[in-house]
Parts: C-alpha cells; structure tokens; sequence
C-alpha cells in the first residue's frame, strides 16, 4: 500500500501508475514490499523508486508500523490518506518482472480506527484499500474497540480464515490525536439540522434565531468514560489504589520501557517493523536520556492531592498506525511467504466496571479464560507483551493474578495463577514508551511479538490489551517450531 499526503489523493491517473510499480513489487517470492512512504513534498515517487530500486530481491517487510508522533507535532493526516504517486518508473517494473495483478490474491482489508475522522478524509476501511495498491473489488471493514481495535480486527481475521470464508487480509488500525476534529455544542448542532432541513431563507435564517456565541464553543475530545464521568487515569488511580501501586513501582516499569524501546531500536530490531513516514524515522515518544530523579520530581495529574500516576508512567496518546499480515499457512506457501508466527487464540471480555471493578482489569478474566481454553499456566510463555496504559494498571494486573482471594472470587479458580518472569516482559518497551495510538496499539504488539517469536526457535507469547469501556483482548502466538494446528498466520 502507498501511504501518501492528503494533498495528493485527487492524482487519481498517477496514483495509479505507482499503485501498478508497487503491485509488480509485491508478487513472486523475491522483493515483496508492503509499504514505501517518504517525506511530503520531496519528490516522493523518485525517493520511493529509488530506494526500491537498491533493494536486493530478497527483502521482505510484511508489518508497517508507523511512527508515533507527539501531539501537534505527529504524523497528522498523512496517516489517513494515500501517499505517493507521480511518473513511473517502468525501469523497476522489468528488473523485477513481475505481474501487476499478483497483489489480487489480498481478499480482505481489515481496517481499524478508535477515534474519529480527522481533517476531511474518510478513514473507512473500504476507503482505505481504494487508496492502496489493492484490487477495487477488495472488500473493506471498519471496526473500533477503542485500544483493542486491531487486536479484535486480526483475530476476526484470523476467524474468517479457520473459516475458510479468506484467505488472507491484512488487519490494520491508525489513530490521530494531533488533527482530532472539534464537535459543535448540541444546541449548535441541533441547530444547523434545522438549517439544512429549512425550504425557504427565512426558515434557514430562523434556525439560528436567539444563538448565543457561547454556542459555538467546541466540544474539545474526551476520553471519559460516559457511564460514570471519569477519564481512564482517574479510574487507573483507583486502581492503584486498590491494589497498593507505589509510586516508585510506577516509575521504574514506565524507565524500563523507555529504555527497552530505545534498546530496540539502537541494535536494529526495529528497522523493517518501521517505515519512515512525514519526516519521522522513529517513534519519537521514546525518552533515551530518561531518568528516575527526574521523573520522581512529577506532579500527579489524575488526583493532585494523593494520587501516584504522572505523565511519565502513563502511555501519551499519539498518532501513528500499524498492519499486520495474516493468512493460511497454505496460502503463505503457495506465494513464498515466510511463516513468522501462528495465531492460535483470542479471548475478549468485560467487567462491571461502573459498579466498582477496576475499568482496565478485564484482561485479567480474557488471559484467565483464554488459559483455560489453551490449557495452559501463566508460566508457559517465553514473551509476555501487556499494553502499557498506565504502569499502575500493568502492575495491577500482575498482582491480581496473583492474589489468591481475586483468582478464586473473580475468575473462579482454586489456586491463583502466580507470578510471571519479568524479565520476559515487554522485552522491547511498549506503549509508555512507544505512544499510544488507540486502534494501532493491537497490530503493533502482533507484529513485534511475532518477529520476536520468528527469531527463536518454536517459542509462545502471550497478548494483553486493556481497552476503555471495560474490555480486554487477549492472544497467543506460537512460533514456527511448535506444533500447532492454527488456522492463521502471521507472515
């Protein structure tokens, strides 16, 4: 898919022509390449061809994630739009000879958001894969689970796969907080309704009749929960409350993220998981000089009177997207594909969170019962990636597998699961670190698990993913040297 610059998508004769170099990319078993972005306003295309045309046939990347961008400093609506497009470059297409329409076998285009359209253009799945080199009978979906999005989206993949409905597809969700767009008051609203229902001038004029200019102050965004007025830090400080969370315990899980994504990045593990997007070459959330003398020196933001969670221990909401692409292992096989991981279960629950339960505990129940389902320990896993919201709430749910009298009185179970390797944990930082971009989170953790798997020999992870509204998704991948009879793979 070429991600392009909003400013680009009425190209519509040359995108196409790049749309045709990239399908030709794409087939065979030799230089496979999913996404080309380069910098708005530099030349695009020629960058675009000429990096491609450096790449020896081999060169696969299957995952895109994009940078996570600050707010008002990100990646903004380049993310929503296609990106490229100019003269071709028939020249790669012969190198490569390979056919335009290998890009076809793609049956499904799975796209997730969590927040709304941003700046005009429509983020719809179908739209998306009309901006994309994917075939215009593809058909396209739009999902949202708030943080879970595009967890639940490869696992409703993965679903249709075991099926035998698809093929394959590609499960991807993308978030902006930087170009959010601003909702009118009600009473405004309600208004220009009216106008636009009016058959006369007077009756449009009439609509605005008695408006005060306090009716056109915006609505700015809201992460409350609508059910019980509070924002999901105000319900974590609760929870940190609840289970005991210390302050230092906070700090120090938030600096090792930081430092494990910085990690990640300085030996090289991230280079063919991110793609160079508007200028961003890394997630720039990322603290490397980040220190706990620093960041003991915050002030809570949640509860400014005894409340223990700060911007540094929490996950800052941010822009960026993320893909992953899942398939059968037949299919894998037929077009060269190596098998990174397979995606064997996924769990999704809820819990009563309006009357008393902690609002980001459910992934404790989706683990618990997707454990049971597996028939496996809470021990059995080589990597535990659990989305970082808040460090309190990571840590909140560690002790509550823990606790004897939860697991027996929430999740039903006689004995408790116990405690984990941390160790294992998050090995190359999370969302603390690496930002937040609601619908992007879930296909960023598959696709970093998945190399992480793809590099060992047959090892098991495990995915936990809290989400607003009281929900958690829950995965496991195994790697390519278990046995497994899943139906999907990650490739």
């Amino acid at each position: 898919s070429v991600a392009r610059d909003a400013t680009w998508r009425g190209r519509t004769a040359e995108r196409r022509m790049l749309d045709d170099e990239l399908a030709a990319v794409v087939a065979g078993g030799r230089a496979r390449v999913l996404d080309v972005l380069g910098p708005p306003g530099q030349g695009k295309t020629r960058l675009a061809a000429e990096w491609l045309a450096t790449l020896p046939d081999d060169v696969a990347t299957f995952y895109g994630a994009y940078p996570a961008g600050g707010w008002g400093g990100g990646l903004r609506t380049a993310l929503l739009a296609a990106y490229g497009g100019a003269e071709g470059d028939a020249r790669l297409a012969a190198r490569l000879d390979a056919p335009e329409h290998a890009i076809r076998a793609l049956r499904a285009w799975l796209r997730g958001e969590a927040g709304p359209e941003a700046g005009g253009v429509s983020v719809t799945g179908l739209a998306a894969r009309l901006f994309a080199s994917l075939a215009q009978t593809t058909p396209g979906i739009t999902m949202m689970q708030a943080c879970g999005t595009s967890l639940q989206g490869a696992l409703g993949l993965a679903a249709k796969i075991a099926a035998g409905q698809i093929e394959c597809g590609i499960a991807m969700g993308s978030d902006t907080t930087s170009d959010a767009p601003i909702v009118f008051q009600k009473k405004f609203a309600k208004r220009l309704v009216a106008a636009s229902r009016a058959k006369s001038l007077g009756q449009r004029i009439g609509a605005f009749k008695g408006m005060s200019p306090g009716e056109l102050a915006p609505v700015p965004p809201d992460t409350r929960e609508p059910r019980t007025g509070l924002g999901m830090g105000e319900h974590c400080e609760l929870m940190a409350k609840e289970w005991g969370i210390s302050r230092q315990d906070q700090d120090l899980l938030a600096f090792e993220s930081h430092k494990k994504a910085a990690a990640a990045y300085d030996e090289g593990f991230m280079d063919d998981l991110v793609i160079p997007c508007a200028g961003v070459f890394r997630d720039n959330n990322i603290r490397e000089d980040i220190s706990l003398e620093k960041m003991a020196e915050l002030k809570p933001v949640f509860d400014k009177l005894g409340g223990t969670i700060t911007a540094a221990n929490s996950t800052p909401l941010t822009d960026g997207a993320a893909s992953v692409l899942i398939s059968s292992e037949e299919w894998a096989d037929s077009k060269g594909f190596p098998v990174q991981a397979y995606l064997t279960l996924g769990r999704t629950s809820a819990v009563d969170y309006v009357d008393g339960e902690g609002l980001l505990m459910a992934p404790t129940v989706a683990v618990s019962e997707l454990l049971q389902q597996a028939g496996l320990a809470l021990q059995d896993f080589d990597y535990y990636e659990i989305h970082e919201a808040f460090a309190a709430q990571v840590l909140a749910t560690l002790k509550a597998w823990e606790s004897e009298g939860y697991c027996r009185n929430r999740l039903g179970r006689d004995a408790p699961l116990g405690p984990i390797d941390r160790a294992r944990l998050n090995v190359k930082g999370s969302s603390i670190a690496i930002g937040h971009p609601f619908a992007a989170t879930g296909a960023r953790i598959l696709a970093v698990l998945a190399k992480l798997l793809h590099n060992g020999d047959g090892k098991r992870g495990l995915i936990s993913v809290c989400t607003a509204g009281g929900m958690g998704v829950a995965a496991i991948l195994e790697g390519v040297g278990r046995s497994s009879s899943a139906d999907a793979v990650i490739s």
